[in-house]
């Protein structure tokens, strides 16, 4: 008996030995190399030293070697996540991962994006081609000197990543352009709720400001010293993004001579695309401009010919090639007209696609930003910026901040791009791209702030037809109140409206939902207690019943305000300025929507208590916010691993705020960094992504950051006082 113990023991070892051999094998020869000395072919010797993030701190001799190295780190902790970012872009998702893909595929190929990314590639400037082409140069030799060792996911789906070609980066920024700018998607629902609704309720549900806008618009902040502890700036930034495991920022600094910045890099992308250098701060957010407009076209899908101002025109056809791992290959006939791309296929017509995104004159201006000392400098750069559309905001070391929108946004003649247009009449065109000098912009403005939360940014009396999917101003009211209410500001008090969950339309929702109670249903005893815990909750998006209970009223409330505009239709009216148009309804009340809105209010308070009771049972008392927000994050690939998929995959966890609150928050996106620089001193400015800075599993920068970002807190971002963990030496 002792000695079958005894081969049973050894037994065992050997299998944990034979199963740390294979970890280490498929998991531990991947890792980077983040000390010692590596030869690269680079002009003049260099170094990458890490701090204790595994943030790179890259000293180069010339800029183009700077991003020969920010490929190289790039790809040395992110590799596979840039040949999936780049595989989504392209449509070629499917080749390694099956026919689940091919819708995905099918779409990119309809908007055509590697081809654009071919054609913008081509009119980049040379030092612009430079920049791309020497960051695919160090991505390569990533590659080619890690050839049999890279990350396991390569392994686990059964195939190696070609080569980075510096038209790739293109598509990486095309990916985020796409990402942040489809609004094709509302056009074919507000024409669905049309073809049943009633014309003027529904332009009522879609408007393009509240009338409370804070001025500009975004997801960021500045204050200028007049409001710090410091009498300096502080500027603020925590961009919104759908979630990702990884994450798709990636912080780097970067030196070299006329270079010296540090910040968030986009992975696949060359430069920084948020930070700061030595005299200057920046932060970007969606401007939600619509830059997508639908054309109905007579359209023959035979031959490709189509009708333009009562004469025929052709198509031009363009044939792709699906691969699909597992399957049979799937051919692709996409037609192009003069707006587009033939995009919803209809009987006996089909819907094209005009795109800013597709329009010629493509540039890349992120080197000059991140070498601009002055508004000047940095405006001038961003002049050039054609898109995604986005929020700027600024601030330097002499005490200036500023704001400008950025990006190329199309003047529409005679229509508002809210509906598919007539593509055969030829009159609902865009005659031009708004100049850059007419886009709203401010600089020292007196009150020494400017908040931006993807609100409006043009004014009222803008001369120009604007349309957009804006937000709702209450995340920018409520910063702008918290800016407000104080003074001596600290950046790491900063952290605290990044993080503020108080949804003053919730609280709004829940007085109107009492006041119904109290006015029409005392008699219904199941809404007492509701009622009695609505009235008595502060606004906060956190634990607890009432946020529970508000946000299921939310949903009812929405749905019932979408079937009086649209009969039956309800349920898809989604927007997001349907907060604000709920709460303009509910204060004036008009009799055409509603004869009775306390007996809508009260049947939408009484459905949103059963549906409580059916998700978290019937002690209402013991309903939890947080348990309804709870999400998980799982890794795209090691999560699908069994056993081993609990270890890749984050939470299940709770998450506090909502779509109207600071920190904005669903189960869809919510911050993807946070950013919070000091313009007194660089070294005190504060930084984060969500998870880690590494993609490789057995990297102990995996997920050492999501603790810290989960509970609201941020690290210091070192600039000149670098304390190196790691130092890698690079000889030419």
């Amino acid at each position: 008996m002792r000695n079958l113990l005894r081969v049973f023991n050894i037994g065992v070892a050997l299998l944990l030995l034979v199963g740390a051999g294979l970890v280490y094998w498929f998991m531990g020869r991947p890792l980077a190399k983040l000390s010692g000395s590596l030869q690269m072919p680079i002009s003049a010797k260099a170094e990458i030293s890490r701090d204790k993030l595994g943030v790179p701190h890259i000293r180069a001799a010339s800029i183009e070697d700077a991003m020969f190295l920010q490929g190289f780190v790039h790809a040395q902790d992110r590799l596979f996540q840039m040949d999936g970012m780049r595989r989504l872009a392209a449509g070629e998702l499917s080749e390694v991962v099956g026919a689940g893909a091919l819708e995905s595929d099918k779409e990119a190929r309809r908007l055509r994006l590697k081809r654009l990314a071919e054609q913008h590639y081509a009119a980049l400037s040379a030092a612009e081609r430079r920049i791309f082409t020497s960051y695919a140069r160090g991505v390569n030799h990533f590659l080619e000197t890690n050839r049999g060792r890279l990350p396991v996911e390569f392994t686990l789906l059964g195939y190696d990543p070609a080569p980075w070609s510096p038209v790739d980066s293109v598509l990486a920024g095309l990916q985020m352009f796409r990402s942040l700018t489809t609004t094709w998607r509302e056009e074919l629902l507000k024409k669905q709720l049309l073809a049943k609704g009633d014309a003027a309720k529904i332009a009522v549900l879609f408007p393009e400001r509240s009338g409370d806008e804070v001025q500009p618009g975004s997801n960021a902040w500045v204050i200028s010293g007049k409001h710090t502890a410091t009498g300096k700036p502080i500027l603020a930034n925590d961009t919104h993004l759908e979630w990702a495991f990884p994450g798709p920022w990636y912080s780097v600094h970067l030196t070299a001579p006329n270079l010296n910045v540090t910040g968030f890099s986009l992975i696949g992308l060359p430069t920084i695309l948020i930070g700061h250098n030595d005299r200057i701060a920046w932060g970007i957010t969606n401007l939600h401009f619509d830059v997508q407009d639908l054309y109905l076209e007579r359209f023959d899908a035979a031959s490709g010919r189509y009708v333009y101002q009562d004469r025929m025109e052709q198509a031009r056809l363009e044939n792709d090639i699906i691969r699909v791992k597992g399957g049979k290959n799937v051919d692709v006939r996409l037609w192009v007209t003069r707006h587009g791309p033939v995009f919803v296929e209809a009987p006996d017509a089909a819907y094209t696609l005009r795109w800013s995104g597709a329009e010629p004159g493509f540039s890349f201006p992120f080197l000059s930003i991140n070498q601009a000392a002055n508004w000047e400098q940095f405006t001038q750069a961003l002049s050039r910026l054609p898109g995604p559309g986005s929020n700027l905001v600024y601030a330097d070391v002499d005490g200036n901040i500023g704001y400008h929108a950025v990006g190329r946004f199309p003047v529409r003649k005679g229509y508002r791009g809210d509906l598919p247009s007539d593509g055969a009449a030829g009159v609902n065109e865009w005659s031009e791209m708004i100049p850059f000098d007419q886009l709203p912009a401010a600089f020292n403005p007196t009150s020494g702030r400017i908040v931006t939360a993807n609100q409006n940014p043009f004014p009222e009396n803008y001369p120009l037809p604007i349309h957009g999917n804006f937000a709702s101003p209450y995340r920018s009211r409520q910063i702008d109140t918290l800016l407000n209410g104080r003074g001596g500001w600290k950046p790491e008090e900063m952290l605290r409206v990044q993080t503020d969950v108080y949804s003053a339309f919730s609280h709004f929702l829940a007085g109107e939902l009492v006041k119904a109670w109290k006015a029409r249903g005392q008699a219904n005893p199941n809404l007492a207690e509701p009622a009695r815990l609505l009235a008595a909750w502060n606004g906060q998006m956190t634990s607890g019943p009432a946020p529970f209970l508000v946000t299921l009223a939310y949903q009812g409330v929405r749905k019932a305000i979408g079937d009086s505009a649209a009969p039956g239709l309800g349920a898809n009216y989604e927007h997001q300025m349907a907060p604000a148009v709920i709460e303009k309804l509910l204060r004036s009340r008009p009799a055409s929507w509603f004869p009775d809105f306390d007996q809508m209010l009260l049947r939408v308070f009484a459905d949103a208590v059963e549906e409580g009771k059916r998700l978290q049972g019937g002690t209402v008392s013991k309903w939890d916010y947080a348990r309804y927000t709870t999400f998980s994050l799982p890794h795209p690939v090691l999560s699908r691993v069994p056993y081993v998929a609990r270890w890749f995959t984050i939470g299940p966890v709770p998450m506090v705020g909502s779509t109207t609150t600071v920190k904005q928050t669903s189960r869809r996106l919510g911050p993807s960094m946070r950013f919070i620089a000091d313009l007194s001193d660089w070294d005190k400015s504060l930084h984060s992504v969500t998870i880690g800075q590494s993609g490789q599993p057995l990297s102990k920068h995996f997920r050492d950051q999501w603790d810290t970002y989960y509970a609201g807190r941020a690290f210091p971002m070192p600039f000149a006082k670098v304390e190196a963990v790691d130092v890698l030496t690079v000889a030419p």
